[in-house]
């Protein structure tokens, strides 16, 4: 099918993203991968960051149809479950997931055409055959799987006649069945899909999304990948989004003004996640409802302009690809609790009309006090990057959980070895911090340097989490030495655990990012998303800040 040509644009307002070759030519200037098959495979993994971000559907094709109390036939014979009313049988049928609700019909006569008319969720996963591939598509595509996809969903949608609640497209190439895309998002509006989870897999990135997506007003969860947005500013005026409260956006071409489109058109929208696309100085935040914002993979300048009700602003694996850093702009934010993972190396941090430098002095308009949360993740063998920690520090006094994370880096300068000894008092470590996660230690002096600055500073600290980085140790002496150089600093706070953590569960991403999920940061119950530990794959080693002695668990 020949390919639409993408809508003009001006020099003021050019495309948000990438094309699938300068996608590609991203990924080798980044990662310095020149042969191919690496570069099939990131793409991959970058594909899993999209899967990732997907909600579990409400129905899951594990789930028993009934227990072993219910498949017992009663005494008397009396089929008592076909005697509920239409509207409770009905209920029972949504539940399941679209292959068994439609084989609920050869139950009993009862059950004959309920399935036509009850809500159900459709997931292509969950209609293709039994015979075909369980997991998702490699990068490059399957245009069997694609196609089984495509010929499944068709089925199912006009065999279907009443509601559709949740609609998951992730497997089918859609760019080579776009009429089937325009009739199915048409049906999906006149149906009241609320849940939308609609990808174009593999490629183009740049394929154009049908604007019948716009149509689909009654969505409250709005998931779209590898698709390049219709220009808004020549959709209807009237078009809105009023019940759409968490947009995610993967691997989107757009326009600036699309995505401010997207904002201002959806007046309950309180998680927006975008992962994937390239964004230079157009991500202007401006919405009374916005509660979480993440961005993954990103690079580019952000400005929270007015956002009152905005706790987390969330950045994961910035992609370095000009010299400039980026700039963070923090406005009006005052209910802004949780803030990460920032990078000194590559944001440039603005409060009010101030952009933070080593050489910044604190005052009231350079602070942030609302934050309780901070993350940064810091290359501690490069000088200005860690000459920049105290700075962005000092613009947070009440963060009261710190994550630290020690990206890995090829040495750059030399750190002066008083200077953590000599940097100023820092109010929220002096007096608010009480839980430290210090990630992926090697046993660098510089970040032994920094642990001890906090240790000796801290003076309500509870506890202190060390991640061990085991690979970077040449041996089980070598590690226990470094352990024991921490334990025996001289303490703020006396009532301070030290714990070392070995074997953590979150390991660091091929490209040296810490591990990331875009669910828990969106889930306002996960008071913590920065902490992805795994429990039961860990074993903790203990020392207590006023006893020497040592003790595993």
């Amino acid at each position: 099918m020949p390919r639409r040509s993408p809508p003009a644009t001006t020099e003021q307002e050019p495309l948000i993203g990438h094309s699938m070759s300068e996608m590609l030519a991203g990924l080798q200037q980044d990662l310095g991968m020149d042969n191919p098959d690496l570069l099939l495979m990131a793409t991959g993994g970058m594909l899993e960051l999209m899967y990732d971000a997907i909600p579990d559907p409400p129905v899951s094709p594990a789930a028993r149809l009934a227990s072993a109390v219910a498949r017992r036939s009663p005494a008397d014979g009396v089929d008592r479950i076909s005697c509920l009313p239409n509207q409770i049988l009905r209920n029972v049928v949504s539940r399941l997931r679209a292959k068994d609700a439609a084989r609920t019909g050869a139950l009993a006569r009862r059950w004959r055409g309920l399935w036509c008319s009850a809500p159900i969720v459709l997931v292509d996963e969950h209609v293709l055959s039994d015979r075909l591939p369980a997991g998702r598509m490699a990068p490059g595509g399957d245009d069997v799987v694609s196609k089984a996809v495509v010929a499944a969903v068709s089925r199912a949608l006009a065999a279907h006649q009443g509601p559709i609640r949740s609609f998951h497209l992730t497997r089918g190439h859609m760019a080579s069945h776009e009429a089937e895309a325009e009739r199915w998002l048409k049906l999906l509006a006149a149906k009241g899909v609320q849940e939308l989870v609609f990808f174009n897999h593999p490629w183009p990135l740049d394929f154009p999304l049908p604007a019948a997506a716009f149509s689909c007003v009654s969505v409250t969860h709005l998931q779209l990948g590898v698709w390049m947005l219709p220009d808004t500013a020549v959709l209807p005026r009237n078009t809105r989004f009023p019940h759409l409260r968490d947009l995610v956006l993967s691997f989107i071409l757009m326009r600036d003004h699309d995505l401010a489109f997207f904002v201002e058109k959806s007046p309950v929208l309180e998680n927006l996640t975008i992962i994937g696309s390239q964004l230079d100085e157009r991500l202007r935040l401006v919405s009374r409802s916005l509660r979480c914002v993440q961005l993954g993979m990103f690079k580019g300048n952000v400005a929270v302009v007015d956002a009152p009700r905005l706790e987390r602003l969330l950045l994961w694996m910035a992609l370095n690809r000009r010299k400039e850093r980026s700039r963070i702009k923090i406005g009006h934010a005052p209910n802004l609790r949780m803030l990460g993972y920032w990078q000194p190396a590559e944001h440039e941090l603005e409060i009010g009309s101030t952009v933070i430098k080593e050489s910044t002095k604190v005052r009231p308009s350079t602070i942030v006090p609302t934050v309780r949360m901070l993350a940064l993740e810091v290359q501690f063998e490069v000088c200005n990057d860690v000459k920049m920690v105290p700075c962005f520090l000092e613009c947070f006094p009440n963060v009261e959980t710190l994550h630290v994370y020690s990206q890995n880096a090829e040495p750059t300068g030399k750190l002066d070895i008083m200077f953590w000894q000599e940097a100023g008092p820092i109010e929220c470590v002096h007096s608010h911090v009480k839980k430290f996660v210090f990630q992926q230690f090697r046993g660098k002096r510089s970040e032994l340097m920094f642990l001890k600055f906090i240790a000796e500073r801290a003076q309500v600290l509870k506890k202190m989490f060390v991640m061990m980085a085991l690979e970077s140790f040449s041996s089980e002496d070598d590690m226990k030495a470094k352990m024991k150089l921490l334990a025996m600093v001289k303490w703020a706070s006396k009532d301070c655990m030290l714990i070392f953590v070995m074997n953590p569960g979150y390991p660091a991403t091929a490209q040296g990012s810490p591990s990331w999920s875009f669910h828990k940061a969106s889930d306002f119950s996960c008071m913590d998303p920065f902490d992805l530990r795994t429990i039961e794959n860990e074993s903790w080693v203990f020392h207590h800040t006023s006893s020497p002695v040592s003790y595993k668990v």
